[in-house]
């Protein structure tokens, strides 16, 4: 299940005069991750303040009744709806237009699965969940299905990584496996993909045992990926980390923040500091470090603590495990490691996003002094694109809290 923390993603204010007046008119765009849908939330600077997340509680109390026609509700100083729209110009989410699966010979080689194959059980996290679907064999494949549905650059960029580092991956026993291209039903664009499901959850538990040869485990996959791939992960966390009930062997999933040599290469996301942090906080439940700044995010901050207060079952002493993860950071540190990561022998390389041919569909972005039409190509909101008569993928869906789940024996995340 999606948790209630991991919701909600404010999308930024807007004030209509002074946001220091109480009175000053303010909206606040909202993305669901649960319904897939973007809820603009109308007031005053009294109620919506500058650098709060205030817009959060108040729709948490009611946003599961809204009607999926609602685009904006406007509320009273109290947190009340007092009034609530269904006019498309109120809804700012931003077209995408997916890439047909014709166009991206990347993928060629992939087996694929139409979105309408997959059946939904579960919601696992912000852009994931749990699926399954019939194989050619009708044998039903238990799989996390992953997707992008938001139309930021960024994220666009960032989903066509994290596919094309799994296509491109060789099979690794520490790494949980690709499986297929999600394609639409009406285009065949790719929209995401899919990943085996691995039941147990994540180390993010702290009742897991940890034990020695999974540290081992994670810092030979971490050279692996870094000076033989030349990949960096950068988002080496407890949370990212699952142990197959099956084998027994650590995981690591969740790529979207890879680097590609220097390409998306991140300050104070490395993954030797991504270990250090990680182990920290596997062995001592300490989750402080997470919150601050990844520019901030020196190895030093929790490899000199003295003490490591042990919360969680180890197979071995917590001097154990330091004396082990200080050896394989001071042997990485003494090497020229940036250099045999940018230089790794069997680099991995895939073609730049490109450009869908959607966004080369002019449309009128407003119009000159003189009058004339002002029109443009490139990125546009959704109802823009619909008034133009484009396909538009639409990812709304009801609320989790009103979903009858299919029973099933696995266990969730």
């Amino acid at each position: 299940m999606l948790k209630p923390e991991e919701r909600f993603m404010p999308q930024g204010k807007g004030y209509f005069g002074p946001d220091e007046n109480p009175k000053t008119r303010a909206d606040c765009d909202v993305w669901d991750w649960d319904q897939l849908r973007m809820i603009k939330v109308k007031g005053t600077a009294k109620l919506l303040r500058p650098y709060e997340d205030d817009e959060i509680p108040i729709l948490e109390r009611f946003v599961d009744y809204l009607s999926p026609a609602i685009h904006s509700v406007t509320v009273n100083d109290d947190g009340l709806i007092s009034e609530v729209s269904t006019d498309p110009k109120e809804d700012d989410t931003l077209f995408i237009g997916y890439l047909p699966f014709s166009t991206t010979e990347s993928l060629h080689g992939c087996r694929t699965v139409q979105y309408s194959k997959l059946q939904e059980l579960d919601r696992l996290g912000p852009g994931v969940d749990l699926s399954s679907y019939q194989d050619e064999s009708q044998d039903v494949q238990m799989v996390a299905f992953k997707f992008n549905p938001i139309g930021k650059q960024h994220r666009m960029q960032m989903a066509w990584d994290e596919l094309h580092l799994y296509t491109n991956l060789p099979q690794h026993p520490n790494i949980v496996p690709f499986d297929r291209v999600v394609l639409d039903d009406v285009k065949s664009q790719v929209i995401g993909f899919t990943t085996k499901y691995i039941t147990g959850g994540t180390l993010a538990n702290p009742k897991r045992p940890f034990l020695f040869e999974y540290l081992q485990q994670l810092t030979q996959l971490v050279d692996f990926l870094n000076l033989d791939l030349g990949i960096m992960h950068q988002a080496i966390a407890p949370r990212n980390l699952l142990v197959d009930p099956q084998t027994e062997k650590l995981l690591l999933f969740d790529f979207n923040r890879v680097a590609q040599g220097e390409k998306g290469l991140l300050e104070g996301r490395d993954d030797i500091t991504g270990v250090v942090f990680t182990l920290y906080e596997l062995i001592t439940g300490d989750e402080q470090f997470t919150l601050i700044p990844r520019w901030d995010r020196k190895i030093g901050l929790v490899q000199d603590i003295p003490e490591w207060p042990c919360k969680r079952e180890l197979d071995a002493d917590v001097a154990v495990f330091r004396k082990f993860l200080n050896e394989w950071v001071a042997k990485r540190s003494a090497s020229n490691d940036m250099d045999k990561y940018l230089n790794a022998p069997s680099r991995l390389t895939w073609p730049d996003l490109p450009r869908s041919p959607e966004y080369d569909v002019p449309f009128e972005l407003g119009r000159y002094q003189d009058g004339k039409i002002h029109w443009a190509t490139g990125p546009r909101s959704r109802r823009t694109a619909m008034e133009l008569g484009q396909y538009v993928f639409r990812w709304e869906r009801p609320p989790q809290s009103r979903l009858v789940r299919p029973e099933r024996t696995h266990d969730s995340k």
